[in-house]
C-alpha cells in the first residue's frame, strides 16, 4: 500500500529523534553521585525501584496482550483460526474485527520463502510473501464457512496481484487453510460465489493450504485504531469501498 513506506519512515524519524543523547553528553549533564546528600540518595533509589515495578508490569501486560499472546490464550479455550490475504492488512484486520465472534486479528506475512522477513523485505517483491490477516475466532460463533463466504464482499477477486490501488506480489487475494476441512469449504465457499457473483469477471483467488505465517511490525497491528484519519485516508484514496460497492453491491463487506 503505497502509505506504508511513508509510514514507517515517519516512524523511523520518531524513533531516531528519541534515542539517547552521546554518552559524553549524558555524562556531562549527569551530577555526580558523590554529591548527593542521603536523602536524595534515598528518594532517587526509591524513584528507580518504582520505575523498575512499572517496567516489569508493562512488559508482562504487553505479553498478555499482544497478538500472539492473545491468539495462543484463544487457542488454547477450544477457538480456531484463519488466514486470508486480501491486499492491505490494515483494511482486512478492520474487516474481520467487527465481525460477531472474531476473538483476534493479526496482521502478518505468509506465502513466501524468507523466514521472519520484514516490511522492507516482503514490499520489495522478492520473498514471495503476501501481507495476511491470521484471524482467531469462535467456532460457536461465527463458522470458518461464514468467515469465507464474508472474505470475498471484502476483496475484488477478479485481478491477480492486486487489491485496489496496490500492485505486486503482496496483495494477492488468497485463502491459506490450515487443514483439509477448511480447504474444502473454502472451495465450496468459491463454488457457490461462483454461481451468485454479481458480475461476469472470473475469480482468480486462490486457495491453498497455509505455511508459515509471520506476524508483522508492531506499527502495523491495530492501524485502524492506532491512526484512524491515516487510515481512513488511505482506505478512501485507494478506492477500495468504491471497488467493493461496484462489485458486490448491497453485499460489499458483508
Amino acid at each position: 500500500m503505497q502509505l506504508h513506506s511513508s509510514t514507517h519512515s515517519l516512524a523511523a524519524q520518531v524513533r531516531d529523534a528519541s534515542s539517547d543523547a552521546p554518552s559524553a553528553e549524558r555524562a556531562r549533564l549527569r551530577p555526580s553521585p558523590t554529591s548527593w546528600s542521603a536523602r536524595t540518595r534515598r528518594r532517587v533509589a526509591g524513584a528507580l525501584l518504582v520505575l523498575g515495578l512499572v517496567a516489569v508490569g508493562l512488559t508482562r501486560l504487553q505479553a498478555q496482550t499482544s497478538p500472539d499472546a492473545a491468539s495462543t490464550a484463544a487457542a488454547a479455550k477450544g477457538s480456531a483460526t484463519a488466514i486470508f490475504a486480501g491486499g492491505c492488512f490494515w483494511c482486512v484486520e478492520s474487516d474481520f474485527d467487527k465481525v460477531p465472534g472474531v476473538i483476534s486479528t493479526t496482521s502478518g506475512y505468509t506465502g513466501g520463502k524468507t523466514a521472519n522477513p520484514s516490511y522492507e523485505e516482503v514490499s520489495s517483491h522478492t520473498t514471495g510473501h503476501a501481507e495476511a490477516v491470521k484471524i482467531v475466532f469462535d467456532p460457536a460463533k461465527v463458522s470458518y464457512r461464514q468467515l469465507v463466504d464474508h472474505f470475498w464482499h471484502t476483496i475484488d477477486p477478479t485481478v491477480r496481484d492486486r487489491q485496489f490501488c496496490d500492485y505486486g506480489t503482496p496483495y494477492r487475494t488468497v485463502i491459506f487453510a490450515n487443514s483439509a476441512e477448511q480447504l474444502a469449504q473454502a472451495q465450496a465457499s468459491k463454488d457457490a460465489v461462483e454461481k451468485s457473483k454479481p458480475f461476469k469477471e472470473p475469480i482468480v483467488t486462490e486457495i491453498r493450504m497455509a505455511s508459515d505465517f509471520y506476524p508483522a511490525e508492531d506499527y502495523h497491528q491495530d492501524y485502524y485504531k492506532k491512526n484512524p484519519l491515516r487510515y481512513k485516508f488511505y482506505r478512501t484514496s485507494c478506492g477500495r469501498d468504491a471497488r467493493l460497492s461496484s462489485l458486490w453491491g448491497d453485499l460489499a463487506g458483508k
